[in-house]
């Protein structure tokens, strides 16, 4: 049986779907912390039970009869996270399972200046320490961010960040596609060799100049990159009510793009999914109608 943590989320539930148009539903289940939002899946013949990263005894229970675990990163403060994974790869190790899928992150490094990437790299440390055998996936840093940064640029007319550098914008939907093959059969060149993958990202690499070219054409009026310096930038969070740590890790974020952390691009993605990555400007054609 395959293990979905976290699919009642947007990554996590369509990993699920994914699944169920390549095996039987008899074969998938999830562990979620809310039962009822998992209530959809159920009635489609998956397996569904209690599991929280922060109670071991539920995930016990949640994995029992695994042979294959995902792990979807948890959205948590850094040293939160970090514990919350080391719960959960310990109860896949105690379930006996035959391999952990962890979504990791393009970007993972101890030394990164965004603080999600430290959390990404420590769990691959540790799933490297804990003895099971692991395929970490490198993910594209999700197009869904751009959201938030273009903001209310279709009001305003504006983009406002800190300088930046490139970033391989990548979809969920690719994303997922990519985590069901490896969960299954693993693509075109068989199963996927252990530890992380390369970068699984789009086809290329956008500073958010370019995105803002993109949704100007997508929306059909303009929108200006405008750009503040960090000091500035940060003042602005802080003001609109955003806590200062979480200013703080925003910040970080176009710093670790600054230093190229996030432009790669690799041929892996479609390898993996046998289809082209969605770009930014067909994520943004669908996302800002």
């Amino acid at each position: 049986m395959i293990i979905v943590t976290g699919a009642t989320g947007r990554l996590g539930g369509a990993v699920v779907d994914r699944l169920l148009t390549r095996v039987p539903a008899e074969r998938v289940g999830v562990s979620v912390r809310d039962l009822a939002k998992a209530k959809p899946l159920a009635d489609r013949g998956v397996r569904v039970r209690r599991g929280d990263f922060a109670d071991a005894a539920s995930l016990a229970d949640a994995f029992e009869g695994a042979e294959q675990v995902l792990l979807v990163s948890a959205s948590a403060p850094a040293e939160t996270a970090v514990r919350l994974h080391r719960t959960a790869i310990a109860a896949a190790r105690d379930a006996a399972v035959s391999r952990i899928v962890y979504t990791s992150h393009m970007g993972a490094n101890p030394a990164s200046a965004f603080a999600p990437m430290a959390v990404h790299a420590a769990t691959e440390q540790m799933l490297g320490a804990s003895g099971v055998p692991f395929t970490s996936l490198r993910n594209g840093f999700y197009a869904s961010t751009l959201l938030t940064l273009l903001g209310q640029a279709r009001e305003t007319g504006q983009m406002t960040a800190p300088p930046d550098g490139p970033v391989s914008w990548t979809a969920h939907a690719d994303l997922a596609d990519a985590a069901a093959t490896v969960l299954t059969d693993g693509g075109p060149g068989g199963p996927t060799p252990p530890g992380p993958t390369p970068p699984l990202t789009a086809a290329a690499a956008l500073d958010l100049t370019q995105v803002a070219a993109v949704a100007s054409e997508v929306l059909g009026r303009a929108v200006t990159r405008v750009t503040l310096t960090d000091e500035e930038y940060r003042a602005a969070l802080v003001a609109d009510g955003l806590p200062e740590s979480r200013a703080d890790m925003l910040l970080g974020m176009f710093a670790a793009s600054r230093a190229g952390e996030f432009a790669a691009v690799d041929p892996v993605l479609p390898r993996l999914t046998g289809h082209r990555p969605v770009s930014v400007r067909e994520y943004l054609s669908v996302a800002l109608r």
